[in-house]
């Protein structure tokens, strides 16, 4: 089964990932892709933790990731991929030639020089500009924090104000 899930969060491998989106998609495996994290085994150790014995994570930096897409593919159980910024899935977008057709805005969190634009996601100019290049190779970019949630398309999130 292909990938599930492609997600930005920026807190990558967390409860709601593993739990909130792991056990209706019932995920077997997740795919991180960090330049850093696939060069630290200290840092994939540590998130390595948050997930159960049952579910594999792969580590990858973005032209890896891009290339082994079409094995992920291959498997047989459902997984997740993440990713911990709009950058990174920009890049990876581009990299998979078509292969990705939905992006899932999970968690861009508060800081200097982010607009709230819901309660989970707030983006500078150049991240709204991030999201719109990946749109732009014909990916589906909702923003969706849990399964019940409602998927919001990419132009009501950009013109939202509900995270100010």
């Amino acid at each position: 089964m292909p990938i599930a899930l492609y997600r930005i969060d920026d807190r990558l491998i967390h409860g709601q990932v593993v739990v909130g989106w792991g056990q209706p998609l019932e995920l077997r495996f997740i795919v991180l892709v960090d330049d850093e994290v696939a060069a630290s085994e200290w840092e994939q150790e540590l998130y390595r933790m948050g997930v159960p014995p049952e579910m594999q994570v792969f580590f990858h930096g973005v032209d890896e990731a891009a290339a082994q897409l079409a094995t992920y593919a291959q498997r047989t159980e459902p997984g997740v991929l993440l990713v911990g910024d709009i950058g990174t899935m920009e890049r990876l977008v581009a990299a998979a030639r078509g292969a990705i057709r939905a992006v899932n805005v999970g968690g861009v969190h508060h800081s200097p020089g982010r607009t709230g634009r819901l309660r989970y996601v707030f983006l500078t100019a150049a991240e709204e500009q991030g999201l719109r290049a990946i749109e732009a190779h014909g990916v589906d970019v909702t923003a969706q924090d849990v399964p019940s949630a409602r998927p919001v398309p990419l132009a009501e999130l950009l013109t939202s104000t509900a995270g100010a």
